[in-house]
């Protein structure tokens, strides 16, 4: 069945291989440019991005025609066939295997989306590894809440 209409928010962060700092910031504009375009490319929207050292947050709306774990591995696959074509990287380019999705409510797009924009000035308080566990933790605690009120 075709769905007409949708609201399908995913922050995803991926991770550099062994989480090197990879990513330049002379290069980090053009390597958010790329990945925006692969988005389009899929009929999705991205919201927020922001490429630091060792690391990628985004923000989509993706389109129900494609499931995250599809977009997560064009977006990987092409960015850093990209990233290497191009020389943006300090050395050979790769992502770690896995990527994190998290889904994020409508009511939540603005909050995540100056959270990912603000992430400069968030990681001069926050190591990565610090805010990753932050995360892993949120997301638990909900999990564990919806199947508490659902017993």
């Amino acid at each position: 069945m075709k769905v007409e209409f949708n609201n399908l928010f995913t922050h995803f962060i991926f991770t550099t291989l062994h989480r090197e700092p990879l990513i330049p910031e002379k290069n980090r504009t053009r390597i958010e440019k790329y990945i925006t375009g692969i988005v389009n490319n899929n009929n999705s929207k991205l919201y927020a991005i922001y490429a630091n050292p060792e690391h990628v947050h985004f923000l989509v709306s993706r389109s129900p025609a494609i499931s995250e774990e599809q977009l997560a591995t064009t977006i990987a696959l092409s960015s850093a066939r990209f990233i290497n074509e191009h020389n943006l990287a300090k050395t050979n380019f790769a992502w770690q295997l896995t990527a994190s999705a998290f889904s994020v409510s409508k009511s939540d797009v603005d909050r995540v989306c100056k959270y990912i924009l603000n992430q400069p000035n968030h990681h001069k308080k926050v190591t990565f590894a610090e805010e990753y566990q932050q995360f892993i933790r949120h997301y638990q605690e909900t999990l564990e809440r919806n199947k508490a009120s659902k017993a």
